[in-house]
């Protein structure tokens, strides 16, 4: 077999070495080295190979369909003889194919189905570098299996890793370095336009680029949409000679592999790409690549267990792939719409998707190889806690895994299809209600974007899918018929799509919230969609996918459920209970009884209030925001003050009873206000039982002791004493009812000193003091001379502890 050279040529005599002595190695070979197409066809009469059969691993079925197709028109052969391929929806192998390139996902289900992969000689990880979920539980799981077959050979490929971190991992296998072959690439940075759209820029820079430069041009956009929008601008400005492909994931494979093929003769291509086309692909005559810099990433949230596509700046490694593809056949140039500087600040490498991504596939699968704990297995990267516990509540909601976290028999039904386990269960949940047919083939519209249209309304898509005749969605309803039989299911029913969906996406069942067109879901995310969407006027949706942040989410599709549908499927989640609530408006407690689902409120009408001690909590807290408003009567209020000047004077012993302290903690009122639902209702006898409680009896007989309700005068009076003035405890009295005391009247066992407001005749203040005998001796002699003139008919001694003290004034005629 004579094959043309290539850079990968002078490591392939080191890599056979490696796999003669040992069973690991790791290659890290540069982009253009040719490594995908030569390594595989190199180890085909490797002495250790016996009749084993290789399998290489793709990230992408693009990838995989083009590298089987290039080794086998290098061996002059048909696809599926020598080198064929297996990826979803599509096989091209045989009896005598010895090496077979296989879709990352679909290598872990040739693993589930058999560990010690017999008649297997060596698994290739190609392009390692991009850290796919499935490539890196695929490597774990080989690793775990090769206990049985240590004969098993494990190549690791990539362009940009660590090579030391993955040899390591291989117990510190050889790691071999090939150079790649890239022509001379010059590189421009277009500066951005912050109020352009990022269609607009894109457009003009291909324009330009297809001026100033020969060859074809590999447009890098983030996503469909983007796509799309750019082919829309270009459509009637291109040159005569130029084609335009699109190039992502949700294309037919003919369209794809028409956008990879060389141009024809004469002719040069625009080929406007996702990231599916940075690694893997070599487009024959590309020597322009315009780089929009941004690529769509799913990202996972644990706190709603939802992924959702975002789009994020490339790293730097994804902008030097793309670099990349411009030198791979010929010297070419890059456009980069970002300035030059920008570069430094990507993140170095893309984010494994271990790190960001809905784990719950990853641990049923490793649930069903008998793993509870990955912490077992050899992870480049150990899976993250947070996104571990999420996936394990999902899959204990769907009965798939017990408390010990081992499969129970619904998760064996789910781990024997090769879906996700929502969609998983959602097609076992259809085969028992004998509507297989419908789950699955919804299952394959959610996992292929494209098929029945891009309407939002999947059962629109349903009804279209069901009556497209293409090849695709022929072999769409075909995998759609395996997963139904796999289910064990009939197809006697006709379910509804909403049905089905809301097996699957339990917490993303939603309801009107707001304007037409806007959604709340039960994991209580907010999501919409236009206005004037036919589902916009849906009483529920099921929404299987959707975009932005939890409280802007944009719906990308979903499915009408009648509420009777929900009724029937969740009436065992569904709850009621009554809510109390205090209504300022009317000043009162009342009750509503609600059912929901989650966060949807399913009814709401108002009840009679029946829970009459949470009704009296809730009075007594809407009372005690204004505890100023409270009616408290005059005893009342001398006695909470006394209680509170002990507080302050003798510490906790003695309660607190301001309207601060009473307003921090409701507890001390509601008990007395059992039965009352209104505030209006209050009245001071509640508040004076709730006193009792507070200062009980013997309490009371305490405060008298030490701070007596009233002072009794010399003349006789029994006068109350304030103990809420400002500066502590007082008596206004009028001067001549202290005549004949020559000591300052106390509290508290005499420690306190009441502040004496002496009052005229006219009860009108004209002292105050703290010291009585003090004042007798001191000013009272002037004061006396003002009394005296101002009110003669009272009596005004000059030395008035000798004097008895009186109440009245002097009898007419003295």
């Amino acid at each position: 077999m004579s094959l043309p050279p290539l850079p990968i040529d002078t490591a392939l005599p080191a890599l056979a070495d490696a796999l003669r002595t040992g069973t690991s190695a790791v290659l890290v070979a540069q982009p253009g080295a040719g490594k995908t197409t030569r390594v595989p066809l190199a180890l085909l009469d490797a002495p250790w190979r016996g009749d084993g059969r290789i399998i290489m691993l793709e990230p992408r079925r693009l990838a995989a369909r083009a590298a089987a197709r290039q080794m086998a028109r290098l061996l002059g052969e048909d696809v599926g003889q020598t080198v064929g391929y297996r990826v979803r929806m599509e096989s091209k192998v045989s009896a005598r194919t010895r090496i077979e390139v296989v879709t990352e996902g679909v290598y872990t289900r040739m693993l589930l189905d058999d560990p010690e992969l017999a008649g297997i000689a060596a698994v290739l990880f190609d392009e390692f570098h991009e850290r796919s979920l499935d490539a890196d539980l695929g490597l774990a799981l080989t690793l775990d299996a090769r206990a049985l077959r240590p004969d098993l050979r494990l190549l690791v490929m990539s362009a940009t890793i660590d090579g030391a971190a993955v040899a390591s991992l291989l117990d510190d296998c050889p790691v071999i370095d090939s150079p790649g072959r890239t022509f001379p690439v010059e590189t421009f940075h277009a500066e951005p336009d912050p109020l352009q759209r990022l269609e607009d820029q894109v457009a003009s820079a291909t324009l330009k680029a297809l001026r100033e430069h020969p060859g074809s041009a590999l447009v890098f956009l983030p996503g469909q949409g983007e796509i799309t929008r750019v082919a829309e601008r270009l459509a009637a400005r291109l040159p005569a000679d130029t084609d335009l492909a699109p190039l992502y994931g949700q294309l037919s494979p003919a369209e794809q592999d028409r956008a990879i093929q060389p141009a024809p003769e004469g002719r040069r291509k625009v080929v406007l790409a996702t990231s599916i086309a940075e690694t893997s692909l070599t487009i024959e005559g590309v020597r322009i690549v315009v780089d929009s810099g941004f690529r769509r990433v799913p990202v996972y949230e644990p706190s709603t267990g939802m992924t959702t596509l975002a789009t994020r700046r490339v790293s730097r490694a994804g902008a030097d792939q793309r670099r990349g593809r411009a030198g791979r056949t010929s010297p070419g140039v890059c456009i980069r719409l970002w300035n030059a500087g920008q570069t430094a600040a990507l993140d170095p490498f893309d984010t494994p998707e271990i790190l960001a991504a809905d784990l719950s596939g990853l641990l049923l699968d490793l649930a069903a190889w008998g793993v509870t704990d990955p912490a077992r297995l050899s992870f480049l990267d150990p899976p993250p806690a947070p996104a571990w516990a999420e996936a394990r509540a999902l899959l204990t909601r769907l009965d798939a895994i017990d408390a010990a976290g081992l499969l129970t028999p619904a998760g064996k039904a789910l781990a024997n299809l090769p879906l996700h386990p929502r969609l998983a269960h959602m097609v076992v949940a259809g085969a028992e209600q004998g509507d297989a047919r419908t789950a699955a083939e919804l299952a394959v519209l959610i996992g292929e974007h494209g098929l029945g249209g891009d309407d939002i309304d999947l059962g629109r898509r349903l009804e279209r899918f069901r009556a497209d005749r293409g090849k695709r969605a022929e072999d769409a309803r075909a995998m759609a018929k395996r997963w139904a039989r796999l289910a064990g299911g009939m197809s006697n029913e006709n379910l509804s799509p909403g049905h089905h969906l809301a097996r699957a996406f339990p917490d993303r069942v939603a309801q009107p919230a707001g304007p037409r067109g806007r959604f709340r879901l039960a994991n209580g995310r907010q999501a919409q969609l236009d206005e004037t969407h036919a589902l916009a006027a849906a009483p529920f949706l099921v929404v299987a996918d959707l975009t932005g942040s939890a409280t802007q989410g944009r719906i990308r599709s979903a499915a009408a459920l009648d509420p009777s549908e929900l009724e029937t499927l969740f009436a065992g989640h569904i709850t009621a209970e009554t809510i109390l609530a205090f209504d300022a408006a009317t000043g009162s407690v009342r009750a509503r009884r609600q059912r929901r689902l989650d966060a949807l409120r399913l009814a709401d009408d108002t009840a009679p209030v029946t829970d009459l001690e949470t009704a009296a909590c809730l009075l007594a807290e809407a009372a005690l925001k204004r505890p100023e408003t409270l009616p408290w009567s005059r005893d009342q209020k001398a006695l909470r003050a006394r209680a509170t000047f002990l507080h302050q004077t003798l510490g906790n012993d003695w309660p607190d009873l301001s309207d601060a302290a009473l307003a921090a903690d409701p507890a001390w009122l509601a008990p007395h206000l059992v039965g009352e639902t209104r505030l209006a209702a209050i009245n001071a006898e509640h508040l004076g039982a709730a006193l009792e409680t507070l200062l009980p009896w013997a309490r009371r007989q305490e405060i008298d002791k030490l701070l007596p309700s009233h002072f009794h005068a010399p003349s006789g009076s029994h006068l109350p004493i304030d103990y809420g003035a400002e500066n502590g405890p007082a008596l206004e009295i009028r001067v001549q009812e202290l005549f004949g005391l020559d000591r300052h009247p106390t509290i508290a066992n005499g420690k306190v000193p009441l502040l004496l407001v002496l009052l005229s005749p006219a009860h009108r203040p004209i002292q105050t003091t703290r010291d009585l005998p003090g004042f007798w001796r001191g000013s009272w002699k002037d004061v006396m001379k003002d009394l005296k003139g101002r009110y003669p008919r009272h009596p005004w001694p000059d030395d008035p502890i000798a004097a008895p003290a009186t109440s009245r004034a002097k009898p007419r005629g003295t």
